[in-house]
Parts: structure tokens; C-alpha cells; sequence
């Protein structure tokens, strides 16, 4: 018996019929693992294997300490009304700010659960909420904070957990921990969207970190939950706070997520990429999951989007349609040789009718940063191809007014020395990836933001509008979406579909229209 990667027991041993009736019978139940060709159940049925298997099957040393920890367990936390006090969520911190009354709710909530999703929407303070509630753990339970988060965002938390007069473990989601302090811990993993993939090498070690036997809480803070409107993409994060509905994956993706068996050229395939009983959904993960809006708790100037379709002189658009078309026409040759492998190439060919699309709006994009530039307007663009970037800052260096340009390739040391440049005024324009500039910054400096194309995922983009509409600004802003030919218009209907089943699911009290783009987007490239 072994640790496997995502904290459960691992039982490899060779088929017997009678070891396998007497596996079935354990509980808490495990399942037999095909691909790795093992038996896996969860840490709480250690005793009951080792009673059933009587040292039969050796255990891995790593195993062996853990159990040794599940049968010295630390002592019962204080009660959630001693947690609050200990807390002290009025006081003033030390650089002089106070909790806003949100803050202090979302970690009251905290303390009550040791397995939570505080799913705030961008720019309510998460970090704060989440150090405040731990500071409560460390005071009263000895508990050490561990924190998983980009590497981008360690100086921001480095900066909050000063504030409170905590020391933190700080980790990026590249390099998580194999194990947790002995002594007990929290857990606070910022950006749990991130864990949204079982089959991902990262989100197995946040889920063994998750199951660790010193665990004390695991907080997962996330504005975007269920980032591409999947439920099968919630259920990592269900497992990693312990909720119920994370017991079986395989009934879970049956009832929520569509999950049927289908053949493709011959192999059988599990398919769990549907939605489905939303409002069931709902109802069961609304005790661990805490999801509010800015309109519920910030008296913030409003927020504005304005579409704006691009129209280019005939012999530009006739060029660009030309591109457009050959790439169609290519793909449909591949399609017809047998060359296309199912919906990984159709999405390729559309990311690459994004690319064309997006380089063509590149001269218009310029005309309107120019625009708001020679009024005055500070203004932040967001694009999701480095190269779209580049060309925007060529476009309005040439023009005199250089502006701050943030991709990927600016070493992460340097990006907010970037953003302080134009929060204090001395660029008048940002432009940046969705990648890099849409996480981790305050930008709330800017009156205007444009995003060239959408991410996707409605929360990228959502994102991306509040690093500007946040606490902080002065005015309304306005949000922009540049739009040009057929590809746009998609991939705007698909985000938008996308953000009414995400609203299904964490506020289902509006109907919603259901929408089947992917089938669109397909059938659009098949010529039907």
C-alpha cells in the first residue's frame, strides 16, 4: 500500500478474487483505478484496510507516517465563537485600514467551515478576508498559513499578511509542497481555478495537500469557480474542501455533468463535458461556497460595455476575408482526407480565425487609444495575443505616446513596477495579455478599458474589466469590446452562454437561455 499523488491509498497487489470481495466490503468505499492499476480509497479507510489485509501488503514508509498521524490527532479547534474574537476583525490594521463589513462576514463564514470556496467576485478582498480568518487559527490553534499562490501575486500577499502581523509559507501553483507542518496548518490556495483539471499534475498535489492528516482548514479563494461554465471543472474543488458530492466522481459527473460513455473511431470513451440539474448543483454547494457580487457589497461608479464592431476599407476587409477563407478552405481539405482530429482541430482553426481577425483590428484599436489618450482618458487594453500586443504599442509609440506594454515576456520582478508607472500617472496607457495583466493587478487608475477579443471563459473577462472597476476609482468606466466578422461574434455568444450556466449554478434565480455554440462554431467551419 502507498501514497498516491492526490492523497489517497494506493493497493496494488495481483488479481484474487477473494482479496478484491474483501476490498469491495471496505468502508469508506474505494474503486478500482484502470489506469493505474490499483485499488484507491481515502485516507479515513486506512484502519479498516489495515484490520482486513492484516500486514499481508506492506506499507510505503510516507504512508506509514500518515496513519501514525490519523491515530495521533490534534486537539479540536476552539469553538467558531472563540475563533471570531481571536480574529479582532474591527480593529485597525497596522498600515491603518479597516475590514469593510464584507470582509469581516467572509471570515466569520470562514471559521465556521474547514473546507471552503470564498468565491467573491474580483477585487473585494479576498486575501484579506482569507489572512484575517487565519490570523484567528494561528492565535488560538498554533496553526501555521500556508499559502499557494501565482508567483506574480507572492508580493501582494507578502504585503497583506504584514498588515495582520502574519508570517506566511508562500508556495506558487509550480512548485506546491509535499507535505504539510506537523504541528497543523491552514491551507489557502489563491487562484483555485487553476485546480480545475483532475488529470493535471498540480491540482493532484493540491488535493493531497487537501487530504493531508495536519490539516486544520483549506480555503480556496477563486472568482471563477467554475471558469468555462463546466460543472465536471467545480468538482476538484469540491474534493479538495471535503464536500459530500466529492465522494464519487463517477455519480457526480453522471447527474451534473452529462457523463456518458461514447465511441470514437472505435475506442469507448467517458465524456463528462455537459451540464446538467443546475439548480440542484446549486443548492448543495451554496453551504461551502460563498460567491458575491460587487453590487452587493461595494458602493462602487458603475460599470459600462459598448460594442463596438470594426468596419475596414474594402481592400482590407476583401484581404483579410481572403485569409479568413483560405484557412476554411484548408481546413476542410484536411476534414476530407481524414487529416482533422475531432474537436482539437476545429478549435485550432478558430484560434487561428481569431489571430487574423485580431491583427485586423489592430489600425482601428489605434484610432480609438488615440482618441481617448488626447482627451485625457487613461485608458488599459487587454488582448489575448502577444503579437496583437506589440503591434498596439508600435501603433501608439509612433504616434508620441509610448505606452506601458505587459506580456509574458517582462520578467515577473518587473511587472508592477510597470503598473505603479501607470497608476501614478506617468503613462496614460497600459496594454497587456490576459495572461499577465489580467492577474494580480489594481489598475483602477483607468477610465476606459478595451478588450480587443474575449478570452473563452466569461471570467477572464470579467477579470480583466475589474483590475480597473475596484475600490480605489473615481469615475464610470467603460469597457469596450472590439468585434469584427464571424469569429467574434461566436465567441462573445459563447461567453456569454457560458456565463449564464456559471450564473445557473451560484445564482439560479434567472432564467436563462441555453445555447449549443460549440455545435455553431463546428458546423460554421464545415461550410453547413
Amino acid at each position: 500500500m502507498r501514497l498516491g499523488a492526490s492523497g489517497l491509498i494506493e493497493v496494488v497487489l495481483p488479481f484474487d478474487p477473494v482479496t478484491a470481495a474483501q476490498l469491495r466490503a471496505i468502508r469508506p468505499a474505494g474503486r478500482w483505478h484502470p489506469r493505474e492499476r490499483c485499488w484507491q480509497f481515502p485516507l479515513e479507510a486506512a484502519g479498516a484496510l489495515r484490520q482486513t489485509l492484516r500486514g499481508r501488503i506492506p506499507l510505503s514508509p510516507e504512508l506509514r507516517q500518515w496513519c501514525a498521524w490519523l491515530e495521533q490527532p490534534l486537539p479540536p479547534l476552539p469553538a467558531h465563537r472563540q475563533l471570531v474574537v481571536a480574529a479582532s476583525l474591527a480593529e485597525p490594521l497596522v498600515d491603518g485600514r479597516r475590514l469593510l463589513a464584507h470582509q469581516r462576514a467572509g471570515a466569520r463564514w470562514l471559521l465556521a467551515r474547514r473546507g471552503a470556496v470564498l468565491a467573491d467576485a474580483m477585487g473585494l478582498g479576498k486575501t484579506l478576508t482569507a489572512l484575517a480568518a487565519a490570523r484567528a487559527m494561528v492565535r488560538l490553534a498554533d496553526c501555521r498559513v500556508v499559502v499557494v499562490a501565482p508567483s506574480g501575486l507572492h508580493h501582494h500577499w507578502r504585503q497583506e499578511a504584514c498588515a495582520l502581523g502574519l508570517t506566511l509559507e508562500l508556495h506558487s501553483w509550480a512548485r506546491l509542497p509535499a507535505e504539510l507542518p506537523p504541528a497543523g496548518c491552514v491551507l489557502v490556495a489563491d487562484e483555485a481555478h487553476y485546480a480545475q483539471n483532475l488529470a493535471a499534475q498540480r491540482t493532484r498535489a493540491l488535493l493531497r495537500l487537501a487530504r493531508h492528516p495536519r490539516l486544520r482548514a483549506a480555503w480556496l479563494l477563486t472568482g471563477t469557480p467554475m471558469k468555462n461554465g463546466r460543472p465536471a471543472q467545480l468538482f476538484p474543488l469540491l474534493a479538495a474542501i471535503g464536500h459530500p458530492l466529492a465522494a464519487d466522481q463517477r455519480r457526480f459527473e453522471e447527474r451534473y455533468c452529462q457523463g456518458h460513455w461514447r465511441e470514437q473511431r472505435g475506442v469507448r470513451q467517458w465524456e463528462a463535458r455537459g451540464a446538467s440539474r443546475l439548480e440542484e448543483l446549486h443548492r448543495l454547494v451554496r453551504p461551502l461556497v460563498l460567491l458575491r457580487r460587487k453590487e452587493q457589497c461595494l458602493d462602487l461608479p458603475p460599470k459600462q460595455r459598448r460594442l463596438r464592431p470594426v468596419a475596414l476599407p474594402p481592400a482590407e476587409a476583401e484581404a483579410v476575408c481572403r485569409q479568413l477563407e483560405d484557412t476554411i478552405t484548408a481546413y476542410r481539405h484536411r476534414a476530407a482526407r481524414g487529416e482533422v482530429r475531432g474537436d482539437a482541430e476545429t478549435l485550432a482553426v478558430f484560434t487561428a480565425l481569431r489571430q487574423i481577425s485580431s491583427r485586423a483590428k489592430v489600425a482601428p484599436v489605434v484610432a480609438l487609444l488615440r482618441e481617448l489618450l488626447d482627451r485625457g482618458e487613461p485608458v488599459v487594453v487587454f488582448t489575448a495575443f502577444v503579437a496583437t500586443a506589440r503591434a498596439l504599442g508600435d501603433g501608439l509609440a509612433t504616434a508620441g505616446q509610448a505606452p506601458v506594454v505587459l506580456t509574458g515576456a517582462v520578467p515577473p520582478a518587473q511587472r508592477q513596477s510597470l503598473v505603479d508607472a501607470f497608476q501614478a500617472g506617468r503613462n496614460e496607457g497600459l496594454i497587456a495579455t490576459y495572461g499577465t495583466g489580467g492577474l494580480g493587478f489594481t489598475l483602477h487608475r483607468a477610465r476606459h478599458v478595451v478588450l480587443v477579443e474575449r478570452p473563452w471563459t466569461p471570467g477572464e473577462a470579467e477579470q480583466a474589466e475589474d483590475r480597473c472597476h475596484r475600490i480605489g476609482m473615481g469615475a464610470m468606466l467603460t469597457s469596450h469590446w472590439i468585434q469584427f466578422g464571424g469569429a467574434d461574434q461566436l465567441v462573445d455568444a459563447l461567453v456569454a452562454s457560458k456565463a449564464d450556466r456559471i450564473a445557473d449554478v451560484f445564482s439560479p434565480a434567472r432564467a436563462r437561455a441555453q445555447r449549443r455554440l460549440p455545435q455553431q462554431i463546428r458546423q460554421w467551419l464545415a461550410g453547413g
